[in-house]
């Protein structure tokens, strides 16, 4: 089928070179970036004229987009995907979004007559290229079970967890834990390193313990192993899901004191000029608060 893709960053490109892959005729717009529109019709996909006449030509119409604000944005500004929106278009967002603005996009869509769908991603860009990405979706069961042959284009491991809304609820979820997870391995390793044990021994104790996980692996990747490129997640957008998390909690009238600690350690990174660096590299700005160099820490570990 015709299928739209806006937005090929380090996740959408992946996915959008699946569904070419796939069979698909695919339509892209990108955000800022020329280079992977460029790649990606060279591989035989065409680039849209705008975000309206995607929605008019196309059965689906993808987003992997960076914030809420963003994907608001292409929805309902001029040359929009509502200009083009008519009856029986599928728009699959696969944004870390606020799902309140999902909710209300998700209505405003409707309108048209038009569906909505939630289905952000899980894992990494490395996963994305592979085609084996995590998806959590939220949508009615019917509009799910035409969706899932074309998510199973690029994700791997598929949940539908509720109506419109839930995925990004979800992904929220799953997103304070992951970076709750790099904050206290970020302290836990600086703390090992001023006791003066080397991270390294930190490293493979944990990681040969019960407490080690997948995510433990790829952030030790890069605080012990120095591989930037492990884990393509920007401290900006790591602030934004948190700050969306906490948006949620307040909704629901809950106290979110953990996910209140984490948000403000991501913020302070930011603030301090961290806000383009990746989640990973939280180790060296906690090890620099307590005045120690975890390069130069590792470097001494190998020795």
């Amino acid at each position: 089928m015709d299928i739209g893709f806006i937005g090929l960053g380090y996740m959408g490109h992946g996915m959008a070179k699946n569904l070419l892959e796939k069979g698909h005729t695919l339509h892209v717009r990108g955000h800022r970036n020329r280079a992977p529109v460029e790649d990606m019709v060279a591989r035989g996909a065409t680039e849209a004229e705008s975000y309206a006449a995607m929605a008019r030509d196309c059965a689906i119409v993808h987003m992997c987009l960076s914030t809420s604000d963003q994907v608001e944005a292409v929805i309902r500004g001029p040359g929009g995907i509502l200009e083009g929106a008519r009856e029986g278009l599928i728009v699959i967002d696969t944004t870390t979004a606020n799902p309140v603005s999902t909710e209300a996009l998700a209505a405003e869509l409707a309108e048209k007559g038009a569906v909505l769908v939630d289905a952000p991603l899980g894992r990494t860009p490395k996963e994305a290229e592979a085609g084996t990405l995590d998806a959590m979706v939220g949508c009615d069961p019917d509009v799910f079970e035409t969706v899932r042959p074309v998510i199973e284009c690029w994700a791997g491991t598929i949940n539908h967890v509720g109506p419109t809304g839930s995925g990004h609820k979800m992904k929220l979820i799953m997103n304070l834990i992951s970076l709750s997870y790099a904050a206290i391995y970020a302290e836990a390793l600086v703390l090992g390193v001023s006791a003066g044990v080397a991270p390294q021994s930190v490293r493979k104790v944990i990681g040969d313990s019960r407490l080690s996980n997948g995510f433990f692996d790829t952030f030790m990747g890069y605080a012990v192993g120095r591989d930037r490129e492990i884990h393509k997640f920007t401290v900006a957008n790591a602030a934004k899901d948190l700050r969306y998390a906490a948006s949620l909690a307040a909704e629901g009238g809950m106290a979110n004191l953990m996910g209140a600690e984490v948000r403000n350690l991501y913020a302070m990174m930011a603030a301090q000029g961290g806000a383009e660096n990746y989640v990973v590299e939280l180790s060296d700005f906690v090890a620099g608060l307590n005045g120690i160099d975890l390069g130069a820490e590792v470097a001494r570990g190998e020795d």
